[in-house]
């Protein structure tokens, strides 16, 4: 981050505009919305300016620049055509350790102004960090169109009726969800937009009567490690918990778009060594949504896909708490195609199979003889232990030695590494794979490197901030 973006009370601070022609007019216009005292220096001034002088709203200084100028000045603007003069107010600036912006020149300014959304006292700030003020000007131009104008009426609203939901509500988290319900309420937004303040205010006091006294859980999948292949909703959810429990095979680059101030808790396993028991995972689960906390619980690829979801919904339902599900791409689903592997093939393959290489001690056995059948998929989740296993047995039940077998690890990210062989080369691939790795088995991976696309290379990242603009 070349620039720590900050909003600046400037009401009734005096502040300097080195500079009297239109980019002064515009600098000033700025600081007088601010509500600051604003000194101009200047040979000569923008009728503008002089008529705001005659207003008593600025005041001219009719002198070149001059260092004691700068004596009890809180921030300083050098907005002159004179490239010697606005280097000149810099230095002496720097040296007073005052904030000064020099107009076109990043490299002299110690802040730069941003493109600015006003809808007081919503204020969105825009910043190319100085290296392409056309679009930021541009990604202006969209939020102005998106933000509607009664945005400013309703945070002015809200922010008087803010003690009285303080007063309310006492637990913070349920004061929260009351406004980002509130907030997400289209109807509100109507009543501001009609001018019917009046009824707006009676439905935020209606809000506020009928506020539950427990949190909820949503068990929302996570994909399988591209951050940009979360659903929509998932990205909301993250975006409004108070808690995540996240599964190990949660990316850190997912872990990074969960709401700043939310706790995160690891209740991450890999085999053979468990962090935190499932048990105590339910209970967690069961004791913050009892807190009133909206709780999130994030599990890799689907959480209904060997996820043990179905399990924990089943706790949380005989608590008595609310829950939803949000469904994530599985493993299977993201990996093969960021592989370039269709799981099914008219020529290939006309099924798929899922299953999971660990099962409870006492569970069902796998019927290998199915999973044998030929022009089949079969896709092996938590397999790597068990690849000298999975191998016997198939082979043992009539599958080709020659099928064709692929094991890809860290699938869809930047790590994404795949490797390509045959059944009776299984055991020997998976000593060369590393981290949790998905098997796929069958003659739909002879078209992996016919089909290969993704380039992890030059994969990118999904911004923290889901807005998405696009320019074209």
């Amino acid at each position: 981050m070349d620039y720590l973006p900050i909003f600046t009370k400037l009401e009734n601070r005096a502040c300097l505009v080195v500079g009297g022609g239109d980019i002064a007019l515009r600098k000033v216009h700025l600081l007088l919305k601010a509500g600051a005292n604003v000194s101009i220096c200047a040979l000569a001034f923008h009728p503008l300016l002089k008529a705001k002088a005659q207003a008593q709203e600025v005041r001219l200084i009719p002198q070149a620049f001059s260092v004691a100028l700068l004596d009890k000045q809180w921030l300083v603007i050098a907005a002159t055509n004179d490239h010697d003069i606005n280097a000149e107010v810099a230095r002496a600036a720097e040296e007073r350790q005052l904030l000064v912006n020099v107009v076109d020149s990043p490299l002299l300014s110690s802040f730069i102004m941003p493109s600015i959304v006003d809808r007081s006292p919503i204020i969105v700030a825009i910043s190319s960090s100085g290296t392409a003020p056309v679009l930021a000007r541009l990604i202006r131009e969209r939020l102005e169109a998106l933000l509607p104008m009664h945005i400013g009426r309703l945070a002015a609203i809200s922010g008087k009726f803010r003690h009285r939901v303080k007063d309310k509500i006492k637990n913070v988290s349920l004061r929260r969800r009351y406004w980002e319900k509130l907030f997400g309420n289209g109807k509100l937004g109507t009543l501001l937009e009609q001018g019917k303040t009046e009824k707006a205010v009676e439905l935020m006091e209606n809000a506020l009567c009928s506020q539950p006294s427990s949190g909820d859980v949503a068990l929302v999948g996570a994909g399988p490690g591209d951050p940009s292949l979360l659903t929509l909703k998932a990205l909301q959810l993250m975006q409004q918990a108070d808690v995540v429990l996240y599964d190990r095979l949660v990316s850190s680059d997912i872990l990074d778009l969960v709401r700043r101030d939310a706790d995160l808790i690891s209740v991450g396993k890999k085999a053979g060594d468990h962090y935190v028991e499932q048990a105590r995972t339910n209970k967690m689960l069961i004791e913050f949504a009892q807190q009133g906390k909206k709780v999130v619980r994030l599990k890799g690829g689907d959480p209904f896909i060997f996820g043990r979801g179905g399990e924990e919904l089943e706790e949380l339902l005989d608590a008595g708490i609310s829950f939803q599900v949000v469904p994530g791409i599985t493993a299977a689903s993201g990996c093969s195609a960021y592989a370039g592997i269709p799981l099914t093939h008219r020529d290939f393959a006309q099924s798929v199979t899922f299953v999971t290489g660990h099962q409870k001690s006492k569970g069902e056995k796998i019927n290998w003889q199915a999973l044998a059948s030929p022009m089949h998929t079969l896709v092996v989740y938590m397999g790597l232990l068990q690849t000298e296993k999975i191998q016997t047995q198939l082979l043992h039940f009539g599958r080709d030695k020659k099928t064709p077998v692929a094991l890809i690890s860290h699938g869809t990210t930047t790590e994404q590494h795949v490797i390509l062989g045959t059944l009776e080369e299984l055991t020997l691939l998976g000593g060369g794979a590393q981290g949790p790795t998905l098997i796929i088995i069958g003659e739909v991976v002879s078209l992996a490197n016919k089909l290969s696309w993704f380039n992890a290379q030059n994969a990118t990242k999904l911004s923290r901030d889901p807005f998405l603009v696009n320019l074209s």
